[in-house]
């Protein structure tokens, strides 16, 4: 597997398709980033030199894309911001409740959590 910029990417995939394997990096990302760098998109991983490796890696720290890290930091202190100045959303980060007026009385089982059944006592 080649690594690029600390994340292991699959050598048998076409670039276009292993790029997205990092964190911050999507489908129209990946083929802007190819198109910065000049590689051909339909190459395979495994067939890339270290050249277009090193270009591939400058391309995605030289432009404004956050990646990694950074992106996941970034998008915790957004949500401990909200969190901080009581708003509702940030309320219902801290509650593990959905935050984007999604129903909570049936679904919401991914956000919620398993379920607790309340019993009744007699």
């Amino acid at each position: 597997m080649a690594r690029l910029l600390g994340v292991e990417i699959p050598n048998e995939k076409r670039i276009e398709a292993s790029l997205p394997y990092i964190y911050g990096i999507g489908p129209k990302t990946s083929a802007k980033i190819l198109e910065e760098a000049g590689v051909d998109k339909n190459i395979r991983t495994g067939e890339l030199s270290d050249e277009q490796l090193g270009r591939i890696a400058s391309a995605i720290t030289g432009g404004s894309v956050m990646i990694e890290g950074d992106l996941r930091r970034d998008i915790q202190g957004h949500m401990k911001r909200l969190a901080s100045i009581n708003c509702y959303r940030g309320y219902r980060h801290r509650r593990g409740l959905p935050a984007r007026g999604q129903r909570t009385k049936t679904n919401a089982r991914t956000r919620k959590g398993k379920r607790k059944t309340v019993g009744v006592v007699r």
